[in-house]
């Protein structure tokens, strides 16, 4: 089951309390004070895995605490540090607070961390106290508490290129035909009723292509499959929109596209830059292709590279992977040289 969102408390650990304790040794006349500090608690940290795929397992668990600090001891002996809680998630997670909204982390390389609560310090055991004027404390510092907060987490795929269209628009089809990715595939509405990924081979490199389920009139709103699947296209830099032309009907076709570009810029005017190909699609039904000229011709006047393909012939695959290809490899040249631009920002700045 593909979850991506989740609501989760989490606790850092409480810090262990300080020992009030005296040294009691043969022939030692008023020993004085050995009582040790606690331990620190744990923190909670949450890390991304590749080896996860979902948020599943925080829909059946909602609360993690981490574990607190253990009390100091006599002998000026100190108490064990609690251990950290690691909460493991996918690739692509974002974290926000529920309170504010407020994005706190975004988990996008594997291995990357986040620590979302800090455990609590331990307190002073009364050895710590001792001094010229006090040389028998009789008090230590309780621990101090762990943190606490309410998080938001939600998944947002990592793709190098989203497929959107209609329902029945044959995304499925396609990534099935590009990748090894075995999504369902039937003739009807939401056949798809989750994200699926598969990774295309392209000359001596690779890239990765996300199959988005169909999407409809009102969908930014929520209607249909909603925005539950529209924020992941938001982390991929092509869109290939697929057009079923097995009715090449000029008026059909282009309301088609425009419905699904009326959603992109609802929910976000920014999809409406990326690089964009219109494929047009289910052409091995067609007995007469002469329709597909004026169609290539109205969306090429938009400015869109126009490719007409049949993912079930496998007609029109090699041209699409070179060029959308390219497009990536483009995205990734600008995406790195942005970075290394902010990086050079905030070197200056330091």
């Amino acid at each position: 089951m593909f979850i991506d969102e989740a609501e989760l408390s989490i606790k850092a650990g409480d810090g262990g309390a300080g020992a009030v304790s005296w040294r009691r040794e043969k022939y030692v006349d008023r020993g004085g004070p050995d009582g040790g500090d606690g331990g620190k608690g744990g923190d909670v940290i949450f890390v991304a895995d590749r080896g996860e795929s979902t948020l599943l397992k925080f829909r059946f668990k909602r609360e993690f605490e981490a574990q607190r600090g253990g009390y100091g001891m006599g002998s000026n002996c100190h108490g064990k540090d609690g251990e950290d809680l690691v909460l493991p998630v996918p690739p692509g997670t974002l974290i926000k607070d529920s309170g504010t909204g407020e994005t706190v982390a975004d988990l996008v390389e594997d291995g990357q961390k986040f620590i979302a609560a800090k455990g609590g310090i331990g307190g002073k055991g009364n050895a710590f106290f001792k001094s010229s004027t006090m040389q028998a404390p009789k008090f230590a510092q309780p621990g101090m508490p762990g943190d606490g907060r309410k998080l938001h987490l939600e998944l947002r795929l990592l793709a190098d290129v989203g497929i959107i269209g209609l329902p029945n628009a044959g995304k499925s089809t396609l990534i099935s035909r590009l990748t090894a990715a075995k999504p369902k595939i039937a003739d009807y509405p939401f056949t798809t009723l989750s994200p699926k990924i598969g990774v295309v081979q392209a000359d001596n490199d690779s890239f990765v292509m996300a199959d988005m389920p169909g999407l409809i009139e009102g969908a930014h709103g929520g209607k249909g499959l909603g925005i539950r699947f529209l924020k992941h296209i938001e982390r991929t830099a092509v869109l290939c929109h697929l057009i079923d032309v097995s009715d090449p009907d000029p008026e059909r076709v282009l309301r088609d596209f425009t419905v699904i570009e009326n959603e992109l810029a609802s929910f976000d005017p920014g999809l409406l830059e990326r690089r964009m190909f219109v494929l047009l699609t289910k052409i091995d039904s067609l007995h007469d292709r002469a329709p597909l000229e004026p169609l290539k011709r109205m969306f090429e006047e938009k400015g869109f590279t126009v490719l007409a393909i049949s993912s079930v012939a496998g007609e029109g695959m090699e041209p699409l992977v070179r060029q959308v290809h390219a497009a990536v490899k483009a995205a990734r040249v600008e995406r790195h040289r942005a970075a290394a631009e902010e990086e050079g920002k905030n070197g200056i700045a330091g």
